[in-house]
């Protein structure tokens, strides 16, 4: 595979912009007042504002010091949302002419359709190739057309628990997931179980996109979603994928925030997912995994040794089954392994 190209110091710092006035537009979109609250010794916020009589509260986000400080300063913030609206669409267009990858016509606008509906706020993660084609700007370089070429699949993963969770606290998606979808002309595939759908085909771009959960049984069947207002189709391995995942920006039109996993654990992931894939139909998608944790695996070994040692001791750890696929993907792939060899030396 062709080695990835560093971006420009301009693209970096265009990337970065975007993010800030992304989160920012977030917050100053707000219907009400933001309160802080703690729930299990940790503090989250919600917007809270006023339906008739009765108090409504929307998750926001867990508290940190940078979301502490929009929220302090969210008059400010909603007095400039028009320019900086302005500022996002230049920004967008300053990346797409650095090289950066962007998303095809249909992908743009499922992506932000679901952005703003509160899918990511609510838990959904991006996962597979769309989600890889998303690192360029949080790793500071751009990809080949080999390691990031365009598929009509689209993954939205998301914790069954949390899901549970925000919607026994009133949230949901809005509009629901099958009205947003059927409004893309998407139409619901059939599932082997009656009244859980998972998955949904576009009619005019064959364009598929199926939602996933973390298998924490024995089997992997099909488990809800409701804060998302969908079922999903449950995997093992998956909870390691989608634990901390990072908000990166979809570059169509003036942008939109959504959620991938973190480049290191991605790395880690498919080295075990490509071991799940070898045989048969699926020998190709392997193939592809293998190369993209490669392509990872490469730069972190050359910018953050001590963090992709850390990831791949983390992810051994988690049982034999683990070490296991991860070892065997790696004895097919000499030079990710003499690179992960390296950096557990160095790292000590």
């Amino acid at each position: 595979m062709a080695a990835a190209r560093p971006l420009s110091m301009t693209a970096q710092t265009a990337w970065q912009d975007l993010v800030r006035l992304l989160r920012e537009s977030a917050v100053a979109g707000l219907r009400g007042t933001p309160k802080r609250k703690s729930v299990r010794g940790r503090d989250y916020w919600f917007d809270q504002y006023r339906v008739g009589e009765k108090v409504i509260e929307k998750y926001i986000g867990e508290d940190d010091p940078a979301l502490r400080d929009r929220m302090e300063r969210l008059r400010e913030l909603r007095g400039a949302a028009r320019d900086r609206e302005r500022q996002q669409a230049r920004l967008v267009r300053l990346l797409r002419a650095e090289g950066l990858l962007m998303p095809d016509l249909a992908t743009g606008q499922l992506l932000t359709a679901m952005s703003r509906a509160g899918t990511f706020r609510l838990g959904g993660t991006l996962v597979g190739t769309q989600a890889f084609r998303h690192f360029e700007g949080l790793l500071g370089i751009g990809f080949g057309l080999d390691a990031s070429a365009q598929t009509d699949d689209l993954d939205i993963a998301s914790f069954e628990r949390l899901s549970v969770a925000l919607s026994e606290a009133g949230e949901g998606v809005d509009p629901g997931m099958s009205d947003l979808l059927g409004d893309l002309e998407f139409e619901a595939l059939p599932s082997l179980e009656r009244g859980r759908v998972w998955r949904w085909r576009q009619t005019r771009q064959q364009t598929l996109v199926e939602f996933l959960t973390p298998s924490f049984e024995a089997d992997e069947g099909l488990r809800d979603l409701p804060a998302l207002g969908v079922s999903a189709q449950s995997l093992h391995f998956l909870n390691y994928l989608i634990a901390g995942p990072v908000q990166v920006p979809v570059l169509y039109r003036s942008g939109a925030l959504i959620q991938v996993p973190r480049p290191e654990r991605y790395a880690m992931h498919k080295l075990i997912v490509a071991e799940r894939r070898r045989d048969g139909v699926e020998a190709a998608k392997a193939r592809k995994d293998r190369a993209q944790a490669e392509l990872l695996i490469a730069h972190f070994a050359e910018t953050d040794p001590f963090l992709l040692a850390e990831t791949f001791e983390d992810a051994v750890a988690r049982g034999r089954s683990w070490r296991t696929k991860i070892e065997t993907s790696l004895a097919r792939m000499p030079a990710a392994a003499a690179a992960l060899d390296r950096s557990r030396t160095e790292a000590g």
